[in-house]
């Protein structure tokens, strides 16, 4: 088992990952790997942070970290969006999700990234973390109810003082 970064030659395949996992999922719209695809054409799109679960030579998971800004009147920030994580049917419930969030947040630490933001299961993401995003008066651009919308500080304190809207890259919208 290995987590690695994506490579151009696996797009295909980690787009077909992608489709499969969140198949039939009632709250997705079932184009979150075209997401995937828009965001590595764009500036937000970070390659290091763009990883695969790979085992025996097939890749069964994908997550991606991507640039955002949070905005107030005084201010921005650059932080980070963790959307999608996806992994084959044949191979959830057994951790590999957990391992990429895992690997992909002590990544985007070690890159010097500040924190990151999460919209996802109120259950799943508080054990790597996350909290209410509102903690910090950090706010979705789209309503969104206060328990799903939540930010992880990479470094202590380093949210402290920051508010604002998150601004995701325009893929998010296309």
């Amino acid at each position: 088992m290995t987590i690695r970064m994506e490579e151009v030659n696996d797009y295909r395949v980690t787009e077909q990952v992608i489709q499969e996992a969140f198949a039939g999922l009632a709250f997705s719209d079932q184009k979150e790997h075209e997401l995937v695809r828009k965001l590595r054409h764009s500036e937000a799109f970070i390659p290091e942070l763009s990883l695969v679960f790979e085992e025996d030579g097939r890749i069964a998971g994908h997550i991606l970290l991507s640039k955002i800004m949070i905005v107030n009147d005084q201010q921005s920030f650059e932080a980070l969006a963790l959307a999608p994580v996806s992994v084959l049917p044949s191979y959830q419930k057994q951790g590999i999700g957990a391992q990429l969030v895992r690997e992909s947040l002590q990544r985007a630490k070690n890159l010097g990234y500040p924190a990151v933001i999460v919209m996802g299961h109120e259950h799943y993401y508080p054990k790597f973390g996350f909290q209410p995003a509102s903690r910090w008066g950090i706010t979705a651009p789209f309503e969104v109810p206060d328990e799903l919308f939540m930010a992880l500080e990479l470094e202590d304190n380093s949210l402290k003082g920051i508010h604002g809207v998150v601004q995701y890259a325009s893929a998010f919208y296309e």
